[in-house]
């Protein structure tokens, strides 16, 4: 009989993706795989390639798992796992940051913990798909429904990790949303570029950005936001970083605190 490291070889197409209480949107696990062989694995999409190892411990229970990073962003990180193997589906939670594995298959708001399942096989391209929805590289950004962020915004202020951005420079900056898709430009220079969940329900309301761009292209950013009389204040942590606590932003916190002006 086939232990379960010989029963992961090849590819695995991801179906979907909790982060945190969140769900991911399909249309940014559109080609998102990992292809294991041997120890080894390679994972793509979700805006970025990682390579490692990986090592399995089945006499626990649940399963351990434990993730090393040798290639891409996360290279030289280690995540703690628990997974489940049931014939073609392949169910991990994982601990995306700390050294505290998880002891079930969920992700509760705040805990760093992610639930992905996976299914054996390559999953057609979401263009290939009838009544698929367009994807960021389609020239027809509009994919996922009208949010309150929705529309085109012109930035008030903005304080970066402490440093607040002279009005001189504030008035070059306007960012645009449709769908779950922003885009923040200075000018012509694009600064951020992400999806993104929005949680309405907690007070304050929470966003959770995906960067699909730039350097910290594939990592995540938590944020809390309010609108009142179409002024959208945001303060968004550092990629990887905690939901803020207050809409502040100090020195040495990595919180970027903005506000803009619907247009």
């Amino acid at each position: 009989m086939k232990d379960d490291l010989e029963l992961l070889q090849g590819t695995w197409s991801v179906a979907e993706l909790v982060v945190e209480g969140q769900t991911m949107p399909e249309s940014l696990l559109n080609g998102a795989r990992a292809v294991v062989k041997k120890n080894r694995f390679v994972s793509q999409g979700m805006g970025a390639d990682y390579e490692g190892t990986i090592e399995l411990d089945p006499s626990q229970s649940p399963s351990h798992l434990t993730i090393r990073f040798d290639a891409g962003p996360e290279k030289g990180n280690t995540n703690l796992c628990i997974y489940e193997l049931k014939g073609d589906i392949w169910k991990m939670c994982i601990a995306t940051r700390g050294n505290v594995r998880p002891e079930d298959f969920v992700s509760p708001p705040g805990s760093g913990f992610a639930v992905e399942t996976l299914h054996r096989g390559v999953k057609p391209a979401a263009s290939n798909r009838k009544s698929a929805k367009p994807t960021l590289a389609s020239s027809q950004i509009q994919a996922e429904p009208v949010t309150e962020f929705e529309g085109d915004w012109q930035m008030i202020s903005g304080t970066f990790d402490g440093n607040t951005m002279p009005q001189t420079e504030t008035k070059w900056v306007r960012r645009t949303t449709k769908g779950n898709v922003t885009i923040v430009k200075a000018g012509p220079q694009t600064m951020l570029q992400c999806e993104f969940v929005l949680e309405t329900s907690q007070s304050p309301k929470k966003v959770r950005y995906v960067l699909t761009a730039g350097p910290s292209k594939g990592k995540t950013q938590n944020g809390i936001y309010t609108i009142q009389d179409d002024v959208l204040t945001i303060c968004m942590s550092a990629p990887g970083g905690k939901t803020p606590a207050g809409f502040e932003s100090l020195p040495g916190s990595g919180n970027t605190l903005t506000s803009w002006k619907r247009t």
